[in-house]
């Protein structure tokens, strides 16, 4: 990887123009693969969401590649951005390669939750959050998927009436066992739900409903109870308050 140029940060301005049909309208965030623009087609006005990948952290374009048919395979799962195409372009004399995606409206879970009062849900909506993602989840593991690292960061809460729709983001990459990734993303949706109840500092007054969900936050207990998704799906839908 010696003669792969090291680029950590695009920090491209509005208004500039990629693969002669996008203009840059403002950066969505960064991570470890890359940064995240919104843009929009000069064409049709369209917005979308626009991922440029660093170029040594997608060597002979392999995690772009993989994160392409990712969001292909997962397609039909309406938790998961839809993806739309791939473009290169040239930055600092540097082929670069963009993957173009759905651009959804909202706000990150973790404003969201900043926004309520206290910092926090009460249990009713909480358990309907959980229910969402669990829903999500559930879609992503059928398809033998799985996020990997699901945190209120890279969730996106598409609009709150009846029911939460949510979007997720940054699927991982990396090859974990796949049995491991499963159990991550059980694990990280309880943890959620854990947190947007105000986590340990309002746990000790939470119903027992709540408490037989969370099983004190520990792997091997909620993993006993909920070894799937889909388990976890099926005990929220059947739930009896006391």
């Amino acid at each position: 990887m010696g003669d792969v140029t090291h680029i950590e940060s695009f920090d491209l301005a509005p208004g500039r123009i990629l693969a002669r049909k996008y203009e840059i309208l403002s950066r969505l965030g960064a991570g470890w693969e890359g940064e995240v623009y919104r843009i929009r087609e000069k064409n049709t006005g369209i917005e979308r969401a626009a991922k440029l990948f660093f170029p040594h952290r997608n060597v002979r374009n392999k995690t772009a590649k993989a994160y392409a048919r990712k969001l292909h395979t997962l397609r039909d799962c309406p938790i998961v951005i839809h993806y739309h195409t791939e473009e290169t372009v040239v930055i600092r004399r540097t082929p670069i390669t963009v993957l173009v995606s759905e651009y959804v409206e909202g706000e990150l879970l973790s404003e969201y939750l900043r926004r309520q009062p206290g910092r926090r849900l009460r249990s009713f909506p909480a358990i309907h959050l959980l229910y969402a993602l669990t829903c999500g989840i559930a879609d992503i593991h059928r398809k033998r998927e799985y996020h990997g690292d699901l945190h209120p960061e890279n969730i996106i809460v598409e609009r709150v009436g009846l029911e939460f729709h949510l979007k997720i983001l940054d699927l991982i990459q990396w090859e974990a066992p796949k049995r491991e990734g499963l159990h991550d993303d059980i694990c990280d949706v309880i943890r959620i739900f854990y947190d947007a109840l105000g986590g340990g500092r309002f746990y000790s007054r939470q119903p027992d409903e709540v408490k037989d969900i969370v099983r004190g936050n520990k792997r091997s207990l909620i993993l006993k109870r909920f070894p799937t998704a889909t388990h976890l799906r099926l005990h929220l839908e059947n739930l009896r308050w006391g």
